[in-house]
């Protein structure tokens, strides 16, 4: 289970820097958005009018120095010239996957209901997944992703120097402190375990973990400190 030490700065501290980021941010129509601060953990509130800015306010609002945990409470509203219909929504969902070069679009499957994407099918690399998700999070019309797409098992084994190689990728990040990151390799399973400064810094470390060749797993016990 994640851990996280008490936040240093002041709720409101943190309630001010939170707003003035989702509005120094020019990808996010901040105005009607609510930031709730208690003990560290801050729950956004109000409506923005698209899953992919909903999504960028969860990114900023981790990044802010003190957040401790984050409730994403927000809802889409899609203004009226963003509204499709669920044929449109998978017809561009398509097009998005087969000119993305990082997703397999013919191992996916993508069916669409009210507006909500589910993808479902199977990939080699867990990045694959995620870049599928993002891509469908961004198309105009997307109220909300399901993503059920199965990464399968590699047909080697997770090779027995990658511990060493996630750790060098760690070095190797501008956003990452490897030196309060510990790995633990069983199978395909990677677990990270240690201490780091923000939420983006463990973000990143899942990232660069699910990064090494034949990992299907990655458990994050990283905790979040500000000593």
């Amino acid at each position: 289970m994640t851990t996280v030490a008490r936040s240093p700065i002041s709720d409101a501290d943190i309630q001010r820097n939170v707003l003035d980021e989702l509005e120094w941010e020019p990808s996010i129509d901040a105005t009607h958005v609510g930031v709730i601060v208690d003990d560290g953990v801050v729950t956004l509130t109000g409506t923005v009018g698209s899953l992919g800015e909903k999504r960028r306010a969860d990114r900023v609002t981790r990044r802010v120095f003190g957040v401790r945990a984050l409730v994403d409470g927000l809802k889409v509203e899609l203004p009226g010239e963003h509204e499709r219909d669920d044929g449109d929504i998978a017809r561009a969902a398509v097009t998005a996957f087969e000119w993305k070069a990082s997703v397999p679009h013919e191992r996916i499957r993508i069916t669409v209901e009210d507006g909500v994407v589910t993808l479902s099918g199977t990939v080699d690399w867990h990045y694959q997944r995620r870049a599928s998700e993002k891509a469908a999070a961004e198309l105009v019309g997307v109220r909300s992703v399901r993503n059920e797409i199965v990464v399968r098992t590699p047909p080697t084994p997770v090779p027995r120097d990658v511990k060493n190689e996630i750790v060098r990728a760690f070095k190797r990040s501008a956003l990452l402190d490897a030196q309060g990151v510990r790995v633990e390799v069983t199978g395909n399973k990677v677990r990270l375990v240690g201490r780091v400064r923000s939420w983006d810094e463990r973000e990143e470390a899942s990232r660069a973990a699910f990064a090494a060749p034949g990992v299907l797993v990655v458990q994050n016990d990283l905790e979040v400190t500000w000593e």
